[in-house]
């Protein structure tokens, strides 16, 4: 017999003792026939609650937050117009005092009993949900045994975070209903927890037992409170050098120091130098690449999204697909509804460059990126922190300020593509590279990073320290950031590129006279 974790061993296990407060009333009257009403009564002696859903608000390590949770055991955690009132009530009530929301769904779906009334319910459910969203209003959601139907397919599937209990049965259709209507089983191992994280559906998969320390590090993270250490106060934040202290190398060099194995990456950056990091998993959408990273995290006490090129699993032959950038327009919409900064790390490659990155829609993926990330409505900082190369680069350069670790480069292609086209041979890279304009103080005269992080003599050979101090260049940027507050700033971002060499080409413009001859 399979053993459910009830709603009671979720509120336990999650909050703290004694936090819990009941919102629940009395269910609504929804006029039963005699079979219902005697399934109902059965169903409250068997669960020992009075309806499939116990919603109210306890506190998570001191934080307040709202919790709603489902009774499989109250008719297969079936959701009708009394469980679908009760849980829009509370959502609302959540909204109204602008506390945290976390639930913990486990349901067959729409009660069959109540029919097309109760179908339909899960519509002013997932509008509760979305305006508890747009007040920037975090929402966590913990998948149980089994999550299938429209409960899944409407508020289990809205969260900004989805966690689920290992081996938990989570699906669209049942696996009964699907014997039913095609006469066969329903392939093994698909609807599983642990395949949809596979795949991107979900973030991850934690045991009951850790959940309350997950939900203690992300709600730390998504509520956006800023608790930096005396010693990590802005002012005591190392100030960025100025281009004439950063040694004059060539470009080749950047270029060989950025390919090293042993340079740290995005995966480093979280590792030595931030807190309380949330991994997040694919794009929600049945979408996950191995290539990039995606969390929640904290650097000196400020919270961020963080999205970037992981170069630990990047290659020339495994490169940034559409599917990455899918999940990094969920990592901006992500940082826009929670109202915390995002911060974007680039080191890649390029874009990859196949027959399924074509057909997947790669390029109007690069033009959305740069669209969503430009216009976002929260606060931005990009990292070039390695190689940057091509559309799958640019894609996540616009920001409000542009960091640019000493040996990272910016180029449209690597130096032996951008040979190739021009002399027809590879021979003249290190000649393309100068050229061109890669370096990091190159970028920083030209306006298009605003701030070089220094290497000492190379990140690669001081990994730790370079990382602490590349967060402390982040969060020298995001105290600045904040401190200006949201006033211009599209304008700013907009202005920035809208100016771009323009004053360097106007030195070179003719006079009025040359103009007229020509």
């Amino acid at each position: 017999m399979t053993t459910r974790t009830s709603a009671v061993d979720i509120l336990d296990a999650l909050l703290d003792g004694g936090s819990f407060v009941s919102w629940d009333r009395e269910p609504l009257d929804v006029s039963p026939g005699d079979a219902y009403a005697a399934d109902l009564v059965r169903a409250r002696e068997k669960s020992g609650v009075d309806e499939s859903v116990l919603t109210g608000r306890g506190s998570v390590d001191g934080r307040p937050v709202a919790v709603i949770a489902c009774e499989f055991a109250f008719l297969a955690g079936s959701i009708g117009v009394a469980a679908a009132e009760r849980i829009v009530t509370a959502i609302e009530r959540a909204t109204a005092e602008k506390l945290p929301l976390i639930a913990s769904p486990t349901s067959g779906g729409t009660r069959m009993q109540e029919g097309t009334l109760a179908f339909v319910q899960m519509v002013k459910i997932a509008a509760a949900v979305t305006l508890h969203k747009k007040a920037r209003l975090p929402y966590l959601v913990y998948l149980r045994n089994p999550t299938t139907g429209g409960v899944f397919a409407s508020w289990g599937s809205l969260a900004h975070v989805t966690f689920a209990e290992p081996g938990a049965l989570i699906g669209f259709l049942g696996p009964r209903v699907y014997q039913a209507l095609y006469d066969k089983p329903f392939p093994d191992g698909v609807q599983t927890a642990e395949n949809l994280y596979h795949h991107g559906v979900i973030d991850g998969v934690v045991p009951v037992r850790s959940l309350r320390h997950l939900m203690v590090r992300a709600l730390r993270v998504v509520s956006g409170d800023s608790d930096a250490p005396e010693n990590d106060a802005p002012e005591n934040l190392e100030p960025a050098p100025a281009a004439a202290e950063i040694p004059d190398r060539s470009a080749w060099h950047s270029v060989e120091a950025s390919r090293r194995d042993d340079r740290p990456g995005v995966r480093q950056l979280l590792e030595h130098a931030a807190t309380e990091q949330v991994p997040l998993s694919g794009t929600g959408q049945g979408e996950s690449d191995t290539t990039i990273l995606l969390s929640l995290c904290r650097f000196r006490g400020i919270s961020c999204v963080v999205f970037g090129n992981d170069r630990s699993s990047h290659s020339v032959t495994a490169t940034m697909g559409p599917g990455a950038l899918r999940e990094a327009r969920r990592g901006m919409r992500l940082a826009e509804e929670l109202g915390i900064p995002l911060v974007l790390v680039i080191d890649t490659f390029g874009a990859a460059l196949s027959k399924e990155a074509e057909e997947g829609g790669l390029a109007p993926e690069i033009a959305r990126c740069i669209s969503d990330l430009v216009t976002v409505d929260t606060a931005t900082v990009s990292v070039l922190l390695g190689q940057g190369t091509g559309g799958g680069a640019l894609a996540l350069l616009p920001a409000d300020r542009t960091l640019c670790a000493q040996n990272a480069w910016l180029a449209p292609l690597p130096p032996e593509g951008a040979s190739a086209i021009v002399h027809r041979d590879t021979d003249h890279a290190a000649a393309m590279a100068e050229s061109q304009g890669i370096r990091s103080v190159d970028l920083l005269r030209d306006g298009i990073v605003d701030a070089i992080v220094p290497e000492h003599p190379d990140a690669a050979e001081e990994p730790v320290e370079f990382s602490k101090r590349l967060a402390g260049a982040i969060a020298r940027e995001l105290h600045e950031l904040d401190r200006r507050g949201p006033e211009g700033r599209l304008s700013s971002r907009l202005n920035r590129y809208r100016h771009l060499g323009l004053a360097a080409a106007s030195e070179n413009l003719p006079g009025p006279a040359s103009r007229t001859q020509s």
